[in-house]
């Protein structure tokens, strides 16, 4: 069989003011190593595009409702793998004794090529149990009608954002899906995919200065007059 290593990867995680809001640190799977055919078969999974964001973020605008935010814990051990896959001990946590002994994934890992096509299986199966219509051309986008009300229900990954014309309908989302799986209420839809969200009676704006300032730290805008230059012509 195939051992697959593993590696632990630290991040900070800013809010869209750019300021660090939670450190995090994640076991991740190499699926790099992985073989086809013996370790994985699928590899495929629908991701929303930008473009449908805009537009969920449009027809909440039209209709005068709310979105939020949830984030899914530790999204990817929510759904068991069909393939027996072994990995190696996780750095720092060997076992001195049995250094060669490794583990058998009882459940899928971050970073294996097979962990998102399965953990959208899991979630879309949930949400089509409770009454949920899959999108035709957005498979990410789940839909159910409650008479003259509607709740929208976008997924990315392990982010999910979703808005009601009426209230009742977001609480029992959030209730049914909480008792599902180990859920993170973040609140009111405010930064997704780098876009920051502002959602007042006015309307629904959107900007990307946190992307822009992260673009002008990096190592390609070092120059003072480079990044003066690329300001004014983000400014036009």
């Amino acid at each position: 069989m195939n051992v697959i290593g593993t590696k632990w990867v630290f991040r900070n995680k800013s809010g869209d003011s750019s300021i660090i809001t939670r450190n995090k640190a994640r076991l991740i799977a190499k699926g790099y190593n992985q073989a086809e055919g013996i370790d994985y078969d699928e590899t495929f999974a629908p991701v929303a595009r930008l473009e449908a964001v805009r537009m969920l973020l449009a027809f909440a605008c039209m209709s005068g409702f709310k979105l939020f935010q949830m984030d899914v814990k530790s999204a990817f051990l929510n759904r068991i793998v069909n393939e027996e896959i072994y990995v190696s001990q996780p750095p720092g946590f060997e076992d001195h004794k049995h250094r060669e002994y490794v583990y058998k994934l009882k459940k899928a890992l971050f970073g294996l090529k097979q962990a998102l096509s399965q953990w959208y299986e899991r979630l879309s199966l949930f949400l089509l149990s409770h009454e949920y219509e899959r999108g035709k051309i957005d498979k990410t986008l789940f839909i159910k009608k409650a008479g003259t009300n509607i709740i929208l229900v976008q997924i990315y990954v392990d982010d999910i954002v979703f808005g009601s014309s009426n209230v009742k309908l977001c609480e029992d989302f959030f209730k049914a899906i909480q008792g599902e799986f180990e859920m993170s209420m973040i609140g009111e839809l405010s930064f997704f995919l780098g876009l920051q969200v502002k959602q007042s009676k006015e309307g629904i704006f959107v900007c990307q200065s946190k992307y822009c300032k992260a673009f002008l730290r990096s190592s390609r805008w070092k120059n003072v007059k480079q990044q003066q230059l690329l300001c004014q012509q983000i400014a036009t």
